[in-house]
């Protein structure tokens, strides 16, 4: 077997893989044994059919399958001896002519797509800006009034107000408001304030048990899938469906909001933990900090990410990596498709690439202790949103489980190594901390 590389530039390069006899046969051969032990042709007793059959129904199926093992093998061998920053995967070269059946050495050609090189400086010189969520007294009562709704009490007034719920019956109608034999007969729920029509807002709000409500279908959904779902008609029909409507209020369903006592406060946090609304409005404001810090180091991120993009300006070998997104992708995808789709790819490795080079310049690693502790972590709090507390033991196993899947391991480890480089981001340069509003950290226009 040859190997042999040939720089087309900084970025792209060919190997070329030549193979005689005496590298494939011996493996072909055994191949070929193989398939004779378990071949059963009409004639012959199972494990005897004769090698000469074997060979002439499926020498040449065999022959590719080894020829292709060996080549995997060989490509992948010689770029990590020879330490070959590659993107992608080598691509067989189009002009490659194979002919298996005539031909007893052959020479593979591939392109590589090469990783390029460049340099990147970390320390108090680089400023970035760290955005974060100012937790004032409005934020505070916009979260308590989720508090009080979440933990607040059922009720069934007589009488709808804007953020009742109506458990309603409704019957279709005709032109003159009589119900229509056979027509739509649905019973459902409707939040009154989840409503955009006005008018339909206007006539629910004051309703009361047994009241009947005339509404036309298009004051109460606003789009057809609305319809189709809340009626149970066929999306083609509720297209173009704009009969009136009559509901009939069987209930009202209304939450009441808690108070904000010793009650809720021993409810939330365990008894005598807070013991007055002051106590608990700086809970809260210490839960929501804790709440916006992930919201607040992935900003942070994005904003290092942009920044570095557009200062190191990576160049990539695009076309390369065009062709094999082409035929890497498992769906057919269009020329103008990827042409439109590349450039947010081509920004992702250029941050990936700018990513690792900081993991490899600063000795970051990690090891299968950490990736167990995180998928520990994991775990527990899966199982925490369900009020159940595992023990070690069963963690363990299911750790254990999470780690033998491949995919499941690489995602542990890659957050852990994007976690380690956040932190060394954060304690080598400087930042400059700006506290913003909630509606601006998120780019809500008020």
């Amino acid at each position: 077997m040859n190997i042999s590389k040939k720089d087309i530039n900084a970025l792209n390069a060919e190997l070329s893989i030549s193979l005689a006899p005496q590298d494939y046969e011996s493996k072909v051969d055994l191949a070929i044994k193989k398939v004779q032990k378990q071949a059963s042709m009409p004639g012959f007793r199972p494990g005897k059919v004769p090698v000469g059959l074997i060979k002439k129904q499926y020498g040449k199926s065999i022959l590719v399958d080894e020829v292709n093992k060996i080549l995997n093998d060989a490509l992948y061998n010689y770029i990590n001896e020879n330490k070959i920053e590659i993107l992608g995967n080598p691509m067989p070269k189009t002009d490659n002519t194979i002919d298996f059946e005539n031909q007893k050495e052959w020479t593979f050609n591939y392109e590589l797509g090469l990783s390029p090189q460049f340099d990147i400086k970390l320390d108090n010189s680089q400023t970035f800006t760290y955005n974060t969520v100012k937790i004032d007294d409005a934020l505070v009562d916009k979260y308590l009034v989720d508090v009080k709704r979440n933990y607040g009490k059922p009720s069934n007034p007589e009488v709808a107000e804007a953020k009742d719920v109506l458990y309603i019956d409704i019957v279709e109608l005709d032109a003159e408001n009589n119900i229509v034999a056979g027509g739509i007969f649905k019973s459902t729920s409707i939040g009154i304030d989840r409503l955009k029509n006005e008018v339909a807002k206007s006539k629910l709000i004051g309703a009361k048990k047994e009241d009947k409500i005339i509404l036309n279908a298009n004051e109460l959904y606003d789009s057809a899938i609305d319809k189709s779902v809340s009626l149970g008609i066929d999306k083609t029909v509720a297209e173009t469906f704009n009969s009136n409507l009559q509901l009939t209020v069987r209930n009202i369903a209304r939450m009441e909001e808690a108070e904000l006592n010793q009650e809720l406060f021993d409810k939330l946090y365990g008894e005598g933990k807070i013991n007055s609304v002051e106590e608990f409005r700086a809970k809260i404001k210490d839960e929501l900090a804790l709440m916006f810090t992930q919201d607040t180091d992935r900003k942070f991120i994005e904003t290092v990410e942009k920044t570095l993009v557009e200062k190191l300006n990576i160049t990539l070998p695009d076309e390369f990596l065009k062709r094999w997104l082409m035929a890497v992708n498992e769906k057919p995808i269009t020329q103008e498709q990827l042409e439109a789709e590349y450039p947010a790819y081509a920004r992702s490795m250029q941050w990936k690439l700018i990513e690792n080079k900081i993991i490899k310049d600063n000795n970051i690693t990690v090891t299968l202790d950490e990736a167990k502790e995180e998928a520990a972590r994991f775990v527990r709090s899966q199982f925490a949103r369900y009020g159940q507390s595992p023990d070690d033991q069963e963690v363990a196993k299911i750790v254990d489980g999470i780690l033998a899947k491949e995919k499941e391991a690489q995602n542990i480890f890659e957050n852990l190594y994007s976690k380690k480089v956040l932190d060394l981001l954060k304690n080598t340069c400087k930042l400059e901390t700006k506290e913003v509003s909630y509606n601006e950290f998120f780019g809500i226009n008020e």
